[in-house]
């Protein structure tokens, strides 16, 4: 995006220090930026704390003789896709070099030292960098934040112990890295030792700053204008509507409705309980997840009002991925308010993108409640604040053709609320009016729930009922008898085995009492030795394998299997975690055996399913859950109804207490013997497969190759046909009697048949 560019203003590199610096601090939501930009000037000009930075803004000041203009700018999500950030963001995020012409001498990447620096972490920096362009890193610095959390340790050892996501981000920036105390702002030195690490990259950069690409941002505002051209057309017909709304009601053509009923439907995340609460008028909220269908009543200018609440799925997943109880409650949310709900509210977050796949996951879990339900639907964007000083009709405008499909879909009923401003009346009476109209477009009529998707559930509700009650006598029977059998173990070795994302890590500090592994900070197996009560206990985490078949590596399955020589004797125990809060699929089924299995048969005689976030079960028993899910079943079948679940918000002892006897238990069936696979035969197991995929790679590459000179030599085969049923018509046509056209129709008939049939044998 930009060039290094000679600037009047810079030095010489012959020359000690730059006489005016300009600087861009970049990074994460509550990083530190602001806050490191007023040590910087050593004024508090920039508000920081609590408060958000909304946009870009440049404060100019002198320090020590110099002359300095600092650029504060809004943090992205940690951990948050560039996919996923909202194209006004990516935009704005380019737009900021242009505050300190001609271009900043640096960029301070800001990263807090009090919390991990991962993977997914990496990979949003290094998405945002790639927004300047590559040769952005070169004036590129790290700037840690909070340096008092470390204590007496030094920013090198925690370089070093943070693993590989922080040490690339060090080694991308040329080794330049520096931090800040901010309680300790009147320390000029910690001022002093940046401006000089800067004035040392200056003169590698030979005295030359970044400069924006002027033909890229005129693109880039054009854009914007464009955005906002067509937001204004959309803004100017949506107050049209709401104006004819108002008369009709002022003049008692629409009455208001004196009992309202919302189903608010929405991603997890999103903020529907917010979006609740402002309805409503509440301020209460504690913070927790909706795991099911809750009902609640209030009353809004003299309206009686009910809001059902619902679980949400995950954001960009679709049904055939969510959880069939958090998909039962979505539906069984219909039915706490007959004879049913008037309007539902789709909640979307206006702080992230909406793409294709978003649009597609909000499609598939809303059609779960009939096809008629979009007839009363209204969009509401939550978190209308960071919008900052954009319109939501150029947040609509701007993400493009999925959002806008949504919109039409709802038949452009949509709204924002501001949930930081809640206790705003005009917000939510602008919002009952719109409720008003759709109630009214829809002749007053609630929509009604079919009432054979209540059967079913019912039917399935006694169903999983019975065959939870069922396997809880098995599993209660089965630990009943290997009771005398257990022997406390003084030694415990567990190996975690999962997906990516399924609380592998977490799980592994729980266990610990101790927080040792990172979630996603490296590719690399990790061991960890604590003693817990009177047990020394070994964990080793391993990495995750991916969803996607087409990520899956030789060398990735290596430093899994790895983890079993870790432990020379062997372990205990193989943990096979998977989350509570993401459909266990056919497909993930097919995965995790497929990894399992290279250990060898018998592991399986001493694995354990252990189920991750607890706490996101809607209300349901974790046997319950198993029986909604057929792969589910064959899992714990097949690990003899060994199982356990965590709740991994909470240090809770018993828990872990529990899992340890489970695997006592374990242990005593497999008459104290560990597993120690033999690892010649895994690492053979693993050539093996990857032997396999390149083959069918290779039979796959021929049969596509087979395929198009098969298709060429049919197109050319009907090419002839073609010519020569043209001088067929040419001969025919010269014919005056009937007879000739009939065979000219017959001939057409029979080459046409014979063309069908090649394409049939294709």
């Amino acid at each position: 995006m930009g060039d290094a560019v000679d600037n009047g203003k810079c030095v010489s590199p012959k020359s000690p220090f730059l006489s005016e610096v300009r600087l861009v601090l970049i990074g994460g939501r509550w990083a530190g930026k602001s806050s490191s930009a007023n040590t910087i000037l050593r004024q508090k000009k920039f508000d920081f704390g609590r408060i958000r930075t909304h946009q870009s803004k440049m404060i100019e000041g002198e320090v020590g003789g110099r002359k300095l203009a600092v650029v504060d700018t809004p943090g992205w999500r940690s951990s948050l896709c560039l996919s996923d950030v909202p194209q006004r963001d990516q935009q704005r995020f380019r737009l900021n070099v242009s505050k300190c012409p001609p271009g900043p001498n640096a960029f301070l990447l800001v990263i807090p030292v009090d919390s991990a620096f991962s993977v997914e972490q990496k990979i949003t920096v290094e998405e945002h960098m790639k927004l300047l362009g590559e040769h952005a890193w070169r004036f590129s610095m790290v700037l840690f934040t909070f340096g008092d959390f470390l204590g007496e340790k030094t920013i090198e050892e925690h370089i070093e112990s943070e693993g590989l996501a922080l040490r690339w981000l060090i080694e991308k920036c040329g080794n330049r890295y520096h931090m800040f105390n901010n309680k300790d702002k009147d320390n000029s030195s910690q001022v002093s030792l940046l401006l000089e690490k800067i004035d040392e990259m200056a003169r590698n950069n030979s005295g030359r700053c970044y400069e924006v690409d002027q033909r890229i941002l005129k693109k880039i505002r054009q854009k914007q204008e464009e955005v906002a051209s067509r937001a204004k057309e959309r803004r100017r017909k949506a107050e049209e509507k709401r104006q004819r709304m108002l008369k009709f009601i002022q003049a008692g053509d629409v009455t208001p409705i004196p009992k309202l009923q919302i189903v608010l439907l929405g991603s997890r995340g999103v903020g529907k309980t917010c979006v609740g609460n402002t309805i409503l008028g509440c301020k209460e909220h504690d913070g927790k997840r909706t795991v099911h269908s809750e009902v609640r009543h209030g009353s809004v200018d003299q309206t009686e009002v009910t809001v059902v609440d619902s679980p949400g799925w995950w954001k960009g997943f679709p049904a055939e991925d969510t959880p069939q109880a958090v998909k039962d409650e979505m539906q069984r949310s219909l039915f706490l308010c007959p004879p049913g709900p008037h309007v539902f509210l789709l909640v979307i977050d206006a702080d992230t993108s909406f793409n294709a796949k978003h649009l597609d996951a909000v499609t598939s879990h809303v059609e779960l409640l009939g096809e008629a339900v979009w007839k009363h639907t209204i969009l509401v964007f939550s978190r209308g604040d960071w919008l900052r000083t954009s319109t939501i009709e150029e947040y609509i405008e701007g993400e493009g053709l999925a959002l806008q499909s949504l919109i039409e879909q709802c038949e452009n009923r949509y709204h924002v609320l501001n949930n930081k401003n809640a206790e705003e009346d005009t917000q939510v009476t602008e919002l009952l009016e719109k409720i008003t109209g759709t109630v009214a477009a829809n002749a007053w009529q609630p929509f009604i729930p079919d009432q054979q998707i209540f059967m079913s559930l019912e039917k399935k509700r006694r169903s999983v009922e019975e065959g939870a009650i069922l396997r809880q006598k098995l599993v209660q029977t089965q630990r009943n008898l290997l009771t005398g059998m257990r022997n406390k173990l003084e030694e415990m070795k567990i190996v975690l085995l999962g997906e990516r994302s399924s609380g592998k890590s977490s799980t592994g500090n729980i266990i610990l009492h101790k927080e040792v592994f990172s979630a996603g900070q490296d590719e690399q197996c990790h061991k960890e030795v604590r003693q817990v009560g009177d047990r020394q206990v070994t964990v080793i985490d391993t990495p995750g394998w991916r969803r996607e078949s087409s990520c899956s590596t030789e060398q990735m399955d290596r430093e899994i299997v790895r983890s079993l020589s870790l432990s020379e004797s062997g372990v205990h125990a193989v943990l096979l975690v998977v989350p509570l809060d993401l459909k266990f699929t056919e497909t993930e089924k097919v995965k995790l055996e497929e990894h399992v299995n290279l250990f060898g048969a018998s592991i399986w005689k001493h694995t354990l399913v252990l189920f991750t976030h607890e706490d996101k079960l809607p209300n349901k028993s974790i046997e319950e859950h198993i029986e909604r899910e057929e792969s589910l079943r064959w899992l714990v079948d097949k690990c003899k109804n060994r199982y356990h679940s965590m709740n991994n918000r909470k240090s809770d002892l018993s828990q872990v207490t529990k899992l340890f006897e489970k695997i006592e238990e374990m242990v005593a069936t497999n008459t104290g013997q560990l597993f120690c696979p033999n690892m010649n035969d895994v690492y053979q197991r693993i050539s093996e497969k990857f032997c396999r995929i390149q083959l069918k790679n290779v039979l796959k590459q021929r049969l596509e190759k087979e395929y198009r000179r098969r298709e060429l030599e049919l197109m050319s085969n009907f090419k002839t046909t073609l010519l020569e049923l043209q001088e067929d018509l040419n001969e025919t046509t010269s014919r005056s009697d009937t007879q000739g056209f009939r065979e000219y129709y017959t001939l057409r008939s029979y080459h046409s048949v014979q063309y069908c049939g090649m394409l049939h044998i294709k």
